[in-house]
Formats: C-alpha cells, sequence, structure tokens
C-alpha cells in the first residue's frame, strides 16, 4: 500500500505528531501510523475524527479521485 503523503502533509502542517493526532482522535498512535502510512483504512468515525482536527473532508479518506482532483493539500502548501 501507498504513503496518504496528502494526510502526512495535513499533519505536519498543523504541527501536530503522530502521537498528539492519535490522542486527540481517541485512537492508539500505532492505529493513526497505520493509516496514515497508507496501510489501513480509517473507520468513519475515525475519519470524521482526523479530519476535523486536521481541517479537512473526512471523504478524502474514501476517495482518491477526490484527493487527485481537488489537490487537497498542493493549494495549502503554496501558502506557506
Amino acid at each position: 500500500m501507498k504513503l496518504n503523503e496528502w494526510l502526512l502533509n495535513y499533519r505536519k502542517d498543523s504541527g501536530l505528531t503522530q502521537q498528539e493526532v492519535a490522542d486527540k482522535a481517541g485512537m492508539a498512535r500505532t492505529t493513526y501510523s497505520s493509516i496514515e502510512q497508507g496501510r489501513r483504512k480509517p473507520s468513519v468515525a475515525k475519519a470524521m475524527r482526523i479530519a476535523s482536527l486536521l481541517g479537512f473532508k473526512w471523504t478524502l479518506f474514501f476517495d482518491e479521485k477526490l484527493r487527485d482532483s481537488s489537490h487537497c493539500f498542493e493549494d495549502k502548501k503554496v501558502k506557506t
């Protein structure tokens, strides 16, 4: 499986560690790490919590075309 680079970028832009995201989203760091590394898909509930913390639509986890077509992180990256 491929790294969810878009998710990694959102997390880094937020200034949070994997542990901080995991704690705030109510999951183990290993669970969050597996999601970020693309080894595991989050449940809808977990996707909603992570997305809320990092500031994107939770549906990005489940729609690769939406991530690609929206350039979900590209616009944010240009501003920094």
